[in-house]
C-alpha cells in the first residue's frame, strides 16, 4: 500500500469495526439522481448520477467474492478413513462458504460502462501471505482486477417496469451510477456433487414423481444400498438450497463492505431471473445472453448456461451427463484441482494430504451417471425438478443522496461513513 496514494476514506474502511457494519447494515436505496415522484417519501434528487470509482468497485467486488487463500477442506470422515475427504470441487477459498467446498456459483456484474464476468470459482489462492504480514491490498485488488472479463460495452438492460422487476424496485434498480452485482449457480453442477457425496456414502435416489427405481442401479449394489435410496426431489432441493446459501452470502459479504465504505445499497432478490439470464420472452430484453429450453413438461424455460463463459454441467454444453460427471471429477482431481497432488495447499506437506484422497473411480463415475443420465432422459433436463442455472439475490452498490434522508429521516439514518463518504473517497471531485 505504499506505491500508490489512496483516498483517506480506504484507511477508514479498513479499520471499520465489524459490529458496526453488522448493526449498521440497512437497505439504502435513494441514490443521488434518484427520483421518488409521488406519496409520502416523494423526493427528487438535485445531482446528477455518480458512479463509483474503479477502486470502489473493486473493492465491494472482491468483498462479495474474492478469493480468500486456500480452502482447509473437510479434514475427516470414518467411512473414508485412512483417506481425505473428497467432497470439495475447488482448492480456494472465497468470501462466502460454499457447502463442502463445492463452489459451483460464479459472478457477473454491470455498470454503465458494460457487462462483465468476474471469475474467482477456480482461482487458486491469489494473494499468499505469511502469518505476521498484513494483506497486500495492492497485490489482492490488482489479482482479482485481472479476472474480469467484459462481455458487452453497455449496462444490463432491464426495462425499470414489470414484469421485468417487482414494481417497487422500478424506481431504483439498475439506473445510471450504479453497480449491480449478479451472483448464478451452477445446479447442474451441484447436483452431481451432491450425487457423488451420496455415493461416496453408500446412497443412490429414486424417482419419487414417477414413482420409478432407477433402472441399471442394481448392478452397483456393492456400492450404494438400493433399499433405502433417498427421494430424488430431495437431493434436487437440497441442491437447489445449498447453491442459494452461496449467492446470498456473496451478497451479505459484499453488503458489509457497502457499511464500512459509506456506499448506499442492498441485497435484494426483486429482478426477475429469466429476464436477467436472457429467458425473457421478450427479444428486445436479452439479458445476459444465456442459452435455454423449453418443453411441454416444464412450466418455465430452463437456462443452461452462456457459452464459453458459464456453461452447467449438462446437455447441451456436454453431449451427456456421463461426460458431465467426467468434467466434475476432472476439476476435483485433475491439474490445479483440490485433489491434485501438484496443486498447492495451506499444509506443510500438501502434496502429501491431497494426493490421500480417493479418487472417483470408472465404476463410482458410472454409478453417479446412471442416476444423472436417467434425470436427464426422464425430465428433458438436469436437474429435473429445478432449474439448471438458478439466481436468487442481487447487490446494488451507489452513492447515497444523504439530502433525502435528512429530510425525512430521524438522525442515525445513515452512517459516519456515509456522511463522510464525499469528503474521503471523492475530494478532488465533484459530484
Amino acid at each position: 500500500m505504499d506505491t500508490k496514494i489512496y483516498p483517506r476514506g480506504l484507511k477508514t474502511a479498513l479499520e471499520f469495526p465489524l459490529i458496526e457494519a453488522l448493526f449498521g447494515r440497512r437497505a439504502r436505496r435513494f441514490s443521488l439522481g434518484a427520483s421518488i415522484p409521488d406519496g409520502s417519501l416523494a423526493f427528487t434528487s438535485r445531482h446528477q448520477p455518480f458512479p463509483l470509482s474503479e477502486l470502489e468497485q473493486m473493492m465491494v467486488l472482491t468483498a462479495a467474492a474474492g478469493n480468500t487463500g486456500w480452502h482447509h477442506m473437510i479434514t475427516r470422515h470414518a467411512r473414508y478413513a485412512p483417506h481425505l475427504s473428497n467432497y470439495s470441487a475447488a482448492a480456494g477459498g472465497r468470501t462466502f462458504p460454499s457447502a463442502a467446498g463445492f463452489h459451483t456459483s460464479e459472478i457477473f456484474f454491470t455498470n454503465d460502462d458494460g457487462i462483465y464476468f468476474f471469475p474467482t470459482r477456480d482461482a487458486h489462492a491469489l494473494v499468499e501471505r505469511q502469518a505476521d504480514e498484513k494483506i497486500n491490498l495492492d497485490a489482492l485488488l490488482e489479482a482479482h482486477r485481472k479476472r474480469i472479463r467484459k462481455l458487452a460495452n453497455h449496462r444490463l438492460y432491464i426495462p425499470p417496469a414489470e414484469p421485468y422487476m417487482e414494481g417497487h424496485n422500478t424506481w431504483c434498480v439498475n439506473r445510471r451510477g450504479s453497480l449491480l452485482i449478479i451472483p448464478v449457480a451452477d445446479i447442474a453442477q451441484h447436483m452431481i456433487a451432491n450425487l457423488c457425496f451420496l455415493v461416496q456414502n453408500g446412497y443412490c435416489i429414486y424417482d419419487d414423481v414417477n414413482h420409478e427405481q432407477i433402472p441399471g442401479l442394481e448392478k452397483f449394489k456393492h456400492l450404494v444400498n438400493l433399499d433405502e435410496p433417498f427421494p430424488l426431489t430431495f437431493i434436487e432441493q437440497y441442491s437447489l438450497t445449498e447453491s442459494t446459501a452461496e449467492l446470498s452470502t456473496c451478497c451479505y459479504a459484499g453488503m458489509l463492505m457497502l457499511q464500512a465504505m459509506g456506499l448506499g445499497g442492498w441485497m435484494f432478490d426483486g429482478i426477475d431471473r429469466h429476464v436477467v439470464l436472457g429467458a425473457s420472452g421478450n427479444s428486445e430484453v436479452s439479458g445476459l445472453g444465456f442459452r435455454y429450453d423449453t418443453d411441454e413438461r416444464w412450466s418455465l424455460p430452463n437456462p443452461t448456461g452462456l457459452p464459453g463463459v458459464f456453461e452447467a454441467f449438462c446437455p447441451p454444453h456436454y453431449p451427456n451427463m456421463r461426460a458431465a460427471v467426467e468434467a466434475f471429477a476432472k476439476r476435483k482431481f485433475g491439474v490445479g484441482g483440490p485433489f491434485h497432488s501438484d496443486t498447492k495447499g495451506p499444509w506443510k506437506e500438501s502434496a502429501k494430504i491431497r494426493a490421500s484422497a480417493e479418487i472417483h473411480s470408472e465404476e463410482f463415475k458410472d454409478c453417479v451417471a446412471v442416476m444423472a443420465q436417467y434425470i436427464y432422459d426422464r425430465f428433458g433436463k438436469f436437474p429435473g425438478t429445478v432449474p439448471s442455472v438458478f439466481i436468487l439475490t442481487y447487490l446494488q452498490a451507489h452513492h447515497l443522496d444523504l439530502e433525502f434522508y435528512d429530510h425525512y429521516f430521524q438522525p442515525g439514518a445513515y452512517l459516519e461513513t456515509h456522511a463522510q463518504h464525499m469528503a474521503n473517497w471523492h475530494s478532488a471531485e465533484e459530484m
